[in-house]
């Protein structure tokens, strides 16, 4: 079971994050019109380097999402923001939606 359309009230745009280039990071092909619940906030996570950042936004999406750390995501209200944590949530045999779970900065 994946988490109702219903509560995916947002659109976003997410540029994949390919590596790093000759002049930074390097993203694929924008994604846009992907729908995800944006809840505005700050909070503390820690990045995968070990780092603790203020997270500035947590979006919801889809568990197929194409989203790992480092993606440049456009939220509704235009702002341009970086991927630092992915997590996708499952529980198989449970009456729980699937999701997939972006801090960013």
């Amino acid at each position: 079971m994946r988490v109702p359309d219903a509560l995916l009230r947002h659109q976003i745009t997410v540029e994949p994050y390919a590596g790093e280039g000759a002049y930074g990071a390097q993203h694929r092909h924008a994604i846009p019109n992907v729908r995800a619940l944006v809840s505005e906030g700050t909070r503390m996570v820690r990045a995968a380097d070990g780092r603790q950042v203020q997270a500035t936004a947590t979006v919801i999406a889809g568990p197929t999402l194409d989203c790992p750390p480092g993606s440049r995501i456009t939220l509704p209200d235009g702002r341009t923001t970086t991927a630092i944590t992915v997590t996708r949530h499952t529980a198989p045999g449970l009456p729980v939606p699937a999701c997939t779970e972006v801090a960013c900065e």
